[in-house]
């Protein structure tokens, strides 16, 4: 008995480590906050069709507009593509790659938000389920109102 107790406690001391690191590992490897990877990078673009980084093509409808009004067609044309999420992701991309546009950044997320419910028929839930820490909720606020 004492010999089986004794192996069970080595095996669970040699693979318990293994299985912690692993797993807090893998925990950290997609947070929200790190830069994207190469292979995210190369996801992305393909899945998008003609190379640009999660991006649709742009339409002649924004040429000529002011850079944020550019940008609000962009995350409405992607909203309505795909999901909030894709959305959300573009225009915190945008955000880094473009810091002038920061100051619109709380009204474009929010106008998301809204739009989200309007595309999901008002189903709130399903909209916030969305959220993410984009420019400080605004997402989130957006939903609500």
């Amino acid at each position: 008995m004492k010999q089986l107790l004794r192996r069970i406690g080595q095996t669970v001391a040699l693979t318990l480590p293994v299985i912690l690191v692993t797993t807090g590992t893998l925990a950290v490897t997609r947070v929200p906050w790190a830069p994207p990877t190469g292979l995210d990078q190369q996801v992305v673009a393909a899945s998008s069709g003609d190379g640009s980084i999660g991006r649709t093509s742009t339409t002649p409808t924004t040429q000529g507009l002011a850079p944020q009004d550019a940008l609000r067609v962009d995350l409405m044309e992607e909203l309505k593509n795909h999901n909030p999420g894709t959305a959300l992701d573009l225009l915190e991309r945008t955000m880094r790659e473009k810091p002038s546009l920061t100051p619109y950044c709380s009204q474009l997320a929010s106008e998301l938000g809204r739009a989200a419910v309007h595309k999901y028929q008002g189903d709130v839930q399903r909209a916030r389920s969305f959220a993410r820490p984009v420019c400080d909720g605004s997402f989130a606020a957006g939903v609500v109102n």
